[in-house]
């Protein structure tokens, strides 16, 4: 988990809820962090709504849906 949080936070407009939603999403499914890495490293110029983007239209993105907090 600490490449995917190193390369979360050097993404340009990288912020601390950005990082802990993608680290909480990724540590659900071993395979969520390798998709989150191979991603981030294999597309250059990245954005923090790329990567929500790309995580939101994954299949089993509302799996977690009903265990999130709101508020």
């Amino acid at each position: 988990m600490e490449e995917l949080t190193a390369l979360l936070n050097a993404i340009d407009d990288s912020y601390y809820d950005f990082v802990s939603a993608m680290i909480n999403y990724a540590a659900k499914k071993p395979t969520r962090q390798k998709l989150l890495v191979d991603y981030i490293k294999n597309t250059p110029n990245l954005k923090s709504s790329d990567v929500v983007r790309f995580v939101s239209e994954q299949n089993d993105f509302f799996e977690d849906a009903a265990y999130m907090e709101v508020g």
